[in-house]
């Protein structure tokens, strides 16, 4: 039996990224179920659960940090669908990438808007 906070955090998961969160954390679940729970319950059932800021301004923080980080492309391009579907349009999230290059470099938010693409045109959403 998982505890309240998984269960909100697995609440969240599938809110944002629906069953591709789900497969996500499936396959964490298959190497570290440990792992998975902690992630679950930290991330998505403590921190995102917050009240101080709506799921779609975390997905921008989230994707400015990922994209700073440059190495989680993987986690970048989940969490750039998980903005979409909570309403981020194309346009704004070019100019998350274009912010990221005042702060984290050139090459960091041309890699994002590389990945940006990649998961446009996974998903078709036409520019506005």
């Amino acid at each position: 039996m998982k505890s309240e906070k998984y269960n909100k955090g697995m609440e969240i998961i599938k809110k944002i990224s629906g069953k591709q969160g789900e497969q996500v954390f499936d396959a964490i679940n298959e190497i570290s179920p440990d792992f998975a729970e902690i992630v679950v319950e930290f991330a998505f059932g403590d921190i995102c659960s917050r009240p101080g800021l709506d799921l779609k301004s975390r997905e921008i923080a989230t994707m400015a940090a990922l994209t700073a980080m440059g190495t989680a492309t993987r986690q970048l391009k989940l969490h750039i669908q998980a903005a979409l579907n909570l309403g981020c349009t194309h346009g704004e999230l070019v100019e998350i990438m274009m912010q990221m290059a005042v702060y984290a470099g050139i090459p960091a938010a041309l890699n994002g808007l590389f990945i940006l693409k990649e998961v446009v045109d996974d998903t078709d959403i036409r520019s506005e």
